[in-house]
Parts: structure tokens; sequence; C-alpha cells
């Protein structure tokens, strides 16, 4: 009975597996999808265009060729990651959307990632080329004098080579172990009768990264080519053959919960071991910057277990950490950078009334980075100070080092405030500045907790509870960015302050089930994912088609970071076909691909790249007369609809919806920074239209809004 048991089950879970790789065909089949890795390489070119775009100030772009290569690391050590463990464990699974393997998806990313690598060695030499008529260089020793050399050569001997820690590789020195994303000078190393590899660390945080050249002291060599060239000197016995610099990308891919569950450690010691281990994990990546000896290629590939077609020559330097030091240096020709901008005050907050009393009057929405973060800060600052306040609650993901807003948390613990902070200590990269938060926090006596089994807390949410008359009322804060004094100055978010009690029930009721490591089942204003997010926007869109359906106007208007979530691209492919208009802001990832006929024809997307990060989620549903309009921490991904806990606030003050709109719309219509998708799958910069007097900067537009009713705004 157990044996016929166990086949039929067999027997089910194949059919389910055949019939799931059908509709895999199927959906491959569909001329609407674009996959998801692939679409991000996207959008690291746009970035990458931003370097090459010469109406971006000259320093500027050099920024953006350091931002294109951090991105690229990450994604490496992320999603080639995952891809690497998946094709490893199972290459039968498929995206859900193009059909493809996991080892597909890999050859394709490193076929695309070799042109832009490409790209963005253009992109380097002709900016430095540009850059040294300001007089500062980076050369090589074919470029200097003599007596330069005899310096050099003396200075590395006296004040590099003595920290230097050489190794070769042999029987009782094995290959070591190196570093993510540091830089390493390998050679071939010859003698009468064997060749051997010979490895030198060029990272060690003493030495200075630039070495100034004493007869030019804005000409500078990279402490990395000071070592390669001297390589003979370190291994004085050998012959060099060969000699070259690289750096190697490592997989920061690890599955937080499951490791949770086989230690018998608290939560924050095992993610304080886990990123230990994550140093520590395959490698994914490797570049060079010399003609370097197959011989050698091949031995780093089978000792770093590494295929070829993972291995990427670079004529620019293997990190760019050294752009911010050539900046500096050029910080006082003006031309070569951005104008200065700062967050403007809010022309909707007046400095000398409480902003607890403000709020209660209106609800109040702050823009970033044109508007300063301040007035949150403040808020929670006075109601630190407030004896009528009882509790503050809070949601933190990312937070900046030395956080006035930590700071302001301990305040009110200090002052007898009960205040209960979710630290999402599984924020990725900012995991140990997330630890060492949460210890301050609870040495002051906040109530920490760690989330949800397998769920992240990617919440932008604040609850302040306070008694007035012996009524209890309450102020709710919920953002679309992280409570982050640094990246408010650079991201673009949205933040909503509010005393709806309606809203504030509800994220009450958040907060409770988040102490119980639950999640919310049923809400009637906010949306909450894992389970009220993804369902609720479906059946707003829905209700679009049903006006379509019924011959009215019908519209959607989404601005987020990333379209991935199958479903939500399913169900605006069908409004589509229905006669909805629907635009799409999406900075990064679009896996949905506009204009196809029969499909998404009434579908317009649009990239805007600029000066700031873009980071806010807005969601509209309907036309002005009748819309439902929300700002959102959640981007239409999988991941956050359904795999995280976020949450969108409706907005309901006609005034501030009046807002939203009229900011969609100037992005909509962004000539400067914003790339059209089009229905080959490329993205295109847009013509300026034909009733428009001058290219629109939506950036711009709204920082120098802001800086206007700044200035109207001083009495």
């Amino acid at each position: 009975m157990d044996n016929e048991l166990s086949k039929n089950t067999e027997i089910s879970e194949n059919v389910k597996k055949g019939k799931a790789k059908k509709k895999e065909k199927a959906d491959a089949a569909k001329p609407y999808y674009c996959n998801r890795e692939l679409s991000w390489l996207k959008f690291n070119e746009r970035v990458l265009d931003e370097a090459m775009d010469k109406n971006v100030p000259l320093c500027e772009r050099l920024s953006f060729v350091s931002i294109f290569q951090s991105n690229l690391d990450e994604f490496f050590m992320v999603r080639v990651g995952t891809l690497t463990d998946q094709m490893l464990f199972s290459d039968s699974n498929r995206d859900n959307k193009t059909g493809m393997t996991a080892s597909e998806q890999l050859s394709s990313i490193f076929s695309a990632t070799r042109e832009l690598s490409r790209k963005k060695d253009r992109a380097y030499l002709n900016l430095m080329s540009e850059i040294s008529e300001y007089g500062i260089e980076l050369i090589s020793f074919n470029d200097i004098e003599f007596a330069d050399a005899v310096y050099l050569e003396n200075y590395f001997r006296e004040s590099i080579m003595p920290l230097l820690s050489p190794q070769v590789i042999g029987k009782k020195q094995p290959f070591p172990f190196l570093r993510n994303k540091e830089i390493y000078a390998v050679a071939l190393l010859r003698t009468r009768s064997n060749e051997k590899l010979g490895i030198v660390p060029c990272s060690n945080g003493v030495f200075e990264r630039m070495v100034a050249i004493p007869s030019d002291r804005n000409k500078y060599m990279l402490v990395e080519e000071l070592i390669l060239h001297f390589m003979p000197q370190i291994f004085a016995k050998y012959t060099i053959e060969s000699k070259s610099l690289i750096r190697i990308i490592r997989n920061a891919d690890i599955d937080v919960d499951t490791a949770f569950y086989d230690e018998d450690l608290d939560y924050r010691n095992t993610m304080e071991k886990l990123i230990r281990e994550r140093r520590k994990l395959c490698p994914v990546k490797m570049e060079y910057s010399r003609v370097l000896d197959e011989k050698v290629i091949v031995s780093l590939c089978k000792e770093l277990k590494l295929k070829k077609e993972q291995i990427y020559y670079s004529e620019a330097p293997l990190s760019m950490s050294f752009v911010s030091t050539i900046q500096d240096k050029l910080r006082n020709q003006k031309d070569l950078f951005y104008i200065r901008r700062v967050p403007q005050n809010s022309r909707y907050i007046e400095s000398s009334i409480p902003i607890m009393e403000q709020i209660e009057r209106k609800d109040i929405l702050l823009s970033y980075p044109f508007e300063s973060m301040q007035p949150f800060i403040r808020l929670l600052n006075e109601a630190g100070e407030n004896d009528n306040v009882v509790s503050i609650k809070m949601t933190l993901y990312r937070v900046a080092k030395n956080s006035q807003i930590v700071e302001a948390l301990i305040n009110a613990a200090e002052n007898g405030k009960e205040v209960v902070v979710l630290v999402e200590l599984r924020a990725r990269f900012d995991e140990e500045n997330n630890i060492e938060g949460s210890r301050r926090l609870e040495d002051a006596g906040c109530r920490i907790i760690y989330g949800i089994d397998y769920i992240k807390v990617h919440s932008k949410l604040c609850l302040i509870t306070y008694r007035e008359d012996s009524v209890v009322k309450h102020i709710t804060q919920i953002g679309t960015g992280n409570y982050n004094e640094k990246t408010a100055k650079l991201y673009t978010d949205l933040s909503l302050m509010t005393a709806n009690e309606s809203i504030a029930q509800e994220a009450s009721e958040i907060f409770n089930r988040l102490c119980l490591a639950q999640v919310m089942e049923e809400t009637h204003h906010l949306l909450v994912a894992p389970k009220c997010l993804q369902n609720k926007v479906i059946g707003f869109i829905d209700e679009e088609i049903r006006h379509a359906d019924n011959g009215e106007e019908a519209y959607i208007g989404v601005k987020i970071n990333s379209l991935t979530d199958k479903a939500i691209i399913d169900k605006l492919v069908e409004a589509s076909q229905h006669g909805v208009r629907i635009d799409l802001v999406v900075r990064g990832i679009c896996c949905l691909i506009p204009g196809i006929d029969g499909f998404t024809e009434n579908i317009h997307v649009i990239s805007i790249v600029g000066r700031y990060l873009e980071h806010s989620r807005i969601y509209i549903f309907g036309t002005e007369e009748r819309d439902n309009i929300f700002i959102s921490s959640a981007d239409f991904m999988t991941r956050n609809t359904i795999k995280r806990v976020e949450v969108a606030t409706p907005v309901y003050d006609k005034e501030l919806k009046d807002r939203i709109r009229n900011m969609f719309g100037i992005m909509l219509r962004d000539t400067a920074k914003g790339r059209q998708l089009c229905s080959d799958g490329n993205y295109y910069r847009r013509e300026k239209q034909q009733e428009e007097h001058e290219e629109i900067d939506s950036q711009s537009y709204f920082s120098n809004e802001a800086y206007l009713a700044a200035s109207k705004n001083i009495t």
C-alpha cells in the first residue's frame, strides 16, 4: 500500500513537472516578456550612458563609471551567485517568463557583460583623456622621466616592499585565499627546471592607492601598477614570463533563514557568523588588466573553479576607488561638477509650530532629496520629549552610520517612552551596521525584534501613540525609502506623515502582528504584503478593466524600481488588451516589453537615470476624477509582493494627490534623463515633445521647484 502510494505520488509530481515545463515553454513564446537579469544589465548600461553624456559635468561622469562598476560587482555577487547555485543544484528549473535555464541565463549574462566591459573601458579612457586637460593624469612607467623612475624605485623598496606578502605557489605553499574585490599582482615565474605562479596582494589598507610623481604633483601612478612593475625585484630568483593584475568577485548569496535554523545561536550572533562565511564563498568572476599567459589563465581557472567565460580583460583599472581622490583634487573647478544642491525646507511646514500639531491639522508629504528629511527627525525628537507620547514603533531596514534617527529613538527610550524597533538584520550588505545599531538601541532600553522567519521586513513604517485629553491618538509615517539621512540626500523618495486614525489602526495591527511573528491577513486601507498587496493591486487593475469594458476612460500609472512579478505583468497585459491606458516609470529591471501588437500596445514604459537614484514608488489607479493613489515601499517584484512585509499607504488628501499626480506627469515628460523602452526590448533617448520649449529634466525641475518654494517661504 505504501509503495503504491509512493508510486502514485511520484507520478503526480512528474505530471506536475511536465505541466510546469509545458507552461514555461508557452510563456517563453510570449513576445512581451524580458529576462530579469538581462533587463538589469540594460539598466546598468543606462548608468554607463550617463558617463558618456557630454551634458553631464566631467567629474560626475567619472562617478557614473564607478557606479557602473560597483553595480556590476554586486550583480555578480548576488544574482550571478544565485544562478550559479541554481545551476549546480538543478539546471532543469527555468525562468518563469522566458523559459531560460540557469545555465542559459549565465551564458547570456557573461556575453552581455563582456560587451558592457568593453564599453566601460572606452568610456573610462575617454574621460581620463579629458581629465588630463585639467592637469590630473594617471601614468605608467613608460611616461616618466629617469629621475622620477629612480624616486619610485626607492619609494617602492622603502615604503611598499616591506609591507608586501608575496607567495610562490607550490606543494608547501598552496594557492592562497583571494579576498573579494581586492587586487592582486600575479606572475608566471620561470626557473631553469620549471614554472611557478607568484601572487602578491596589492591592497592592505596601509599605503595610498595613488602615488604622486615628484616632478609633477598632478601626475600619479596607481600603487598596484608600481607593485606590478617591480615584480622582478619581489621574485628576484625567477624570470618573469608574464604578469598582470587580477581581481575576483565572490558569490554573496547566503540563505539566512536556513542557516539560522541550523545554528544553536541567537539571531544576531548567527548573522555575524554568516557575514564571515559570505566572505569565503566561491568566486563567480575574475578580471585581469594585462595580456596574460594562457598557462596562467588556465591555472587560475583551475584554482578558482572558474570557466573561461567568467574571465574578463579590462583596460580600465580593476577598482575605481581612486575616483573620489581625483574629484577632490579638482573640486575648485566648479564647472566639472553638478551645481551644489541641498534638500530644502518644505513649504508646507512651519518652523514655529510643533510638527505633531501641524500633522494633526493636515497630512504632510515630503519629497526627498528635494525637500529635507529634518521634519521627520524633528517629529521623532518632539515625540521623545513630549510627555503625552506613550510609544514609538518603527521598522528599520537600512540606517545611516551615526544615525540621527537611532539617536532620537535612544533619547525617547531614555525618557521613558516605550520604543519598539524592528531591525531587519537581513538587509544585504548592511547587516553589520544594523547589528551595531540594534545593540545600541537595546542597551538604551528599546525593545528589539528581528522580524519573521523566511520573510524580510522591508516596510518603512513609524507609529507614534500619544494621549491628549484622555483620548488616544496616533501619528503614522509611511515612506518609500529607508530611514537614512545619507540616502535621503541622494535618492528620490516620498514620506507621508498623517494623523488619519484608520491608517493608524492598521499600522498598529501591523506592529502587533510583527511582534507575534505574524503577517496581516486582511486590510481595508493599507496594502500590506505578503498577503494583502499583490492581490489588491490586481484587484485595482481589474477595476480599470471593468471601466474600459464599459466604454469609460481607464488609466493606470505606476512608478517603481523594478517590474518582475509575473502575476501583475500578466494582469497589466490583460488590461492593455482591454484598452486601459498604462504608464510605467521603471528605473531598473522591467520584464514587460511594451508596444507589442495585440498584447501591450497600450503600455508605455520609461526609465529615468540621472543625478539622483530614482527610488520612490507610486501607484495610481483610475482617472483623476476617481483615482486611488498610493505611495509604497514595494516594487512589483515577487520578492516584494509575496515574500516580504511591505506597506503601501493610500493618499487621501486631495492637495497631496494633485501634487503626486503632477510629479508623475513631469516624470513622464522627462526628455533629458528619460529613456523609452520600445517594442524591440531596447531603450532609446526620448525626443523633445513639440509643445515643450526645452528639454525637461524631472529631477532638476523638482529641485528648482523646492528652491523656489523655500525662498518664498522665508520670512
